[in-house]
């Protein structure tokens, strides 16, 4: 076992309780917290004097206590401790609430190195709370350019440094080079050794730049690899070619009429099916812009030509969902469906996998339980995963394997730019249905602060007065979990509501905390009527039809990003009833101000994924949870294009060169590659 392997635990100060901690930052080993880059940096090189520093604005002073600390208790209950410091050029108030044991930190005569924002207050220099350390001191919280991390509540930014340059230090030369020396030379990319050391703690902003460049080409060219690695597997095979087959039955049997949209989908998809060689699709659609019936022609024409075809959801309720749709609409052309799902019993299990077996189902609808062993068909035609970003890729592929090369119909809710889906999706075609049904309820979507909370719960108690039922949305489970003290947490929040101001509603909640027989509990109540207000995190985003839903209240939306606000207002508006979307947001500014007001103004899923990718870059936008491809720690699609193109060209001279990185040189580069994409997505909301 190298340094890089060994838990956490072998690092000074981390014990039980903040091993807990790292684990919910997805930190267990030496090498997990190497690769825990900071999200941004602060430049803390330059010492001001106390005359010369801009006021409201961070600063380093160098400066030296000349009055002893004096303590006060304030009328709420808090102690202001206070001492005066200076330096050649004037003086300053430094004041700290409830930290007492800092008189015995700070020394009279002896200086230090404060950093803050220097304001007045009648007529006085006053910095609060500052960071601070004596001169003596090894530079860590001033004086160097500081990282700053994502962090949880116990784990603050100077000891997760701490702990970084310890596991540097132990790390030492078992760092390994991943990069064969020639490609690295030829694109100018230094050592992996530098380049983590670096990250972290960078001597000046141009060395910063070249460890950044080093480790977002690197993660771009292992991803870059994944991807063409699972392209390979399908060249050269030659697919079910169906025979045409008039789609008009299928269109007679349904109880309205398709989009123009949907129409188009559909020739495309025929003509694939027709050409002899594996389909493969990508089927993107806003929310409510009827996927699900494009899936259903696939599935009639595969029967048509004697095929079965799979169906995998992310859920039990939404595999339920899909039969409950599905089952009576293709009973009508005589083809014949089934469900699988862990939680059935072995005798149903048995015997739908017997009818499977024998030819008697056309279309087994399951979770990831159609994975299994035991699962087979015998002549599988036909593979579809619904709500893609759900899965991981090699689900995907492992169920086409359990065919001879089977057609694939991918289907994505998450509207993404064309440009960016032809980088994630390289290896599919790309229909989009850009249109929506007439019957789909528009949903209106308001933006207010919190001094409309009052009135927003009068609209609550009015709507399910009504007969129907809302979502609250938090961006948190528990509270603790963010450094904003005003971010709503869904436990706290459910008890709120139940207690303080809706005691006599039904009111529960949902989060992935939960276990999944929990959650569908929950979700099944709430889609049955059970329930008037459900609290919960994003896992709703992506879940069973409500038609009786009408309100969407998403708490701290300025948390989320605009494609996620467009997801969960989509949860509503899918019944006859009319619909709303409310945003709360404290006082929105700024960037934050636009990105909301852009979600109010258009209901266009494509429009808002563009409006997300240049205000806010697509952060988690193209992260596992979003896509099933393995969530990018430092590398930006949207910000690093350059970067990205220029390690994609690398992959391919590789892939080319050696196909199946079988090479000595390349064993290294093959091992990180399968890592990437073995990575799961730790982070539940």
């Amino acid at each position: 076992m190298t340094p890089l392997d060994q838990s956490v635990s072998v690092l000074k100060g981390v014990g039980t309780r903040k091993m807990e901690l790292l684990r919910r930052l997805g930190i267990q080993t030496v090498g997990d917290l190497l690769t825990y880059f900071p999200r941004a940096y602060e430049d803390r090189t330059y010492i001001s004097d106390i005359r010369s520093a801009t006021l409201n604005e961070p600063c380093c002073i160098l400066a030296m206590p000349v009055s002893a600390m004096r303590h006060a208790k304030l009328r709420n209950g808090r102690v202001l401790s206070k001492v005066t410091a200076a330096d050649g050029t004037g003086q300053v108030t430094i004041c700290f609430f409830n930290q007492r044991h800092l008189s015995l930190s700070l020394q009279m005569g002896q200086e230090y190195v404060f950093y803050g924002k220097i304001e007045t207050k009648n007529h006085e220099k006053v910095l609060y709370n500052p960071l601070f350390e004596p001169l003596s001191a090894s530079p860590v919280l001033t004086r160097r350019i500081v990282p700053i991390y994502r962090l949880t509540a116990g784990v603050t930014s100077a000891s997760l440094s701490r702990m970084v340059a310890q596991a540097l230090a132990l790390a030492g030369d078992y760092i390994p080079e991943s990069l064969p020396d020639g490609l690295r030379a030829f694109h100018h990319l230094p050592h992996r050794s530098f380049a983590l050391h670096a990250i972290h703690s960078p001597r000046s902003m141009e060395e910063l730049a070249l460890a950044r460049r080093r480790l977002v080409w690197e993660e771009f060219l292992l991803f870059s690899l994944g991807l063409g690695l699972l392209k390979q597997r399908r060249v050269g095979k030659v697919g079910h070619s169906f025979a045409p087959v008039s789609i008009e039955p299928f269109y007679r049997v349904l109880p309205f009429s398709l989009t123009a949209a949907q129409r188009r989908v559909i020739s495309e998809i025929t003509a694939d099916c027709g050409a002899g060689r594996p389909m493969n699709r990508l089927v993107q659609g806003d929310v409510g812009s009827g996927k699900t019936m494009v899936a259903a022609a696939a599935i009639y024409l595969a029967a048509q030509n004697g095929l079965q075809a799979a169906l995998m959801a992310p859920t039990e309720l939404l595999a339920r969902q899909h039969q409950n749709t599905l089952a009576p609409l293709l009973a009508a052309c005589g083809i014949r469906v089934g469900l699988l799902t862990g939680s059935m019993g072995a005798g149903e299990k048995r015997a739908v996998l017997q009818s499977l077996q024998s030819g008697e189902l056309d279309l087994l609808i399951g979770t990831h339980a159609l994975l299994s062993d035991g699962v087979s068909f015998p002549r599988l035609g036909l593979v579809i995963t619904d709500e893609q970003h759900r899965f991981g890729v090699h689900q995907r592929v492992l169920l086409a394997e359990k065919g001879e090369a089977p057609h694939i119909l991918v289907l994505s809710a998450t509207p993404i730019p064309r440009t960016l889906a032809l980088i994630l999706y390289g290896d599919l075609d790309i229909s989009i249905l850009d249109e929506l049904p007439p019957s789909r309820q528009p949903v209106d979507t308001f933006l207010i602060g919190e001094d409309k909370r009052a009135r927003l719960y009068q609209f609550v108690r009015k709507l399910v007065a009504a007969g129907r039922q809302a979502y609250f949305v938090c961006p948190i489970i528990e509270e603790g979990e963010s450094s904003l003290a005003q971010a709503k947490a869904v436990n706290s929040y459910t008890k709120t509501l139940q207690q303080n101001v809706f005691p006599d509603l039904r009111v529960s909640c949902v989060h992935g905390r939960m276990s999944s027989k929990e959650k569908e509990a929950v979700m099944e109540a709430f889609a049955a009527g059970k329930i008037d207000l459900l609290v919960s995190t994003t896992v709703i985003e992506v879940g069973v039809d409500v038609p009786n839903a009408a309100l969407m209240v998403v708490e701290n939306a300025e948390r989320f990003g605009l494609s996620q606000l467009h997801q969960l207002r989509g949860r509503v508006g899918r019944g006859i009833h009319k619909s709303y979307c409310v945003l709360l947001s404290p006082q929105p500014t700024g960037e934050t101000l636009t990105r909301l007001k852009a979600l109010c103004k258009t209901r266009d899923g494509f429009q808002i994924a563009e409006a997300d990718l240049k205000l806010r870059g697509p952060g988690d936008f193209f992260g596992m949870r979003q896509h099933g491809l393995p969530q990018l720690k430092i590398g930006d699609l949207a910000c690093d294009l350059a970067l990205l193109q220029e390690a994609q060209g690398a992959a391919s001279q590789l892939l080319l060169e050696d196909p199946s990185l079988s090479s000595p040189n390349h064993c290294a580069l093959k091992a990180q590659v399968h890592a990437l994409f073995a990575r799961t997505d730790g982070g539940r909301n």
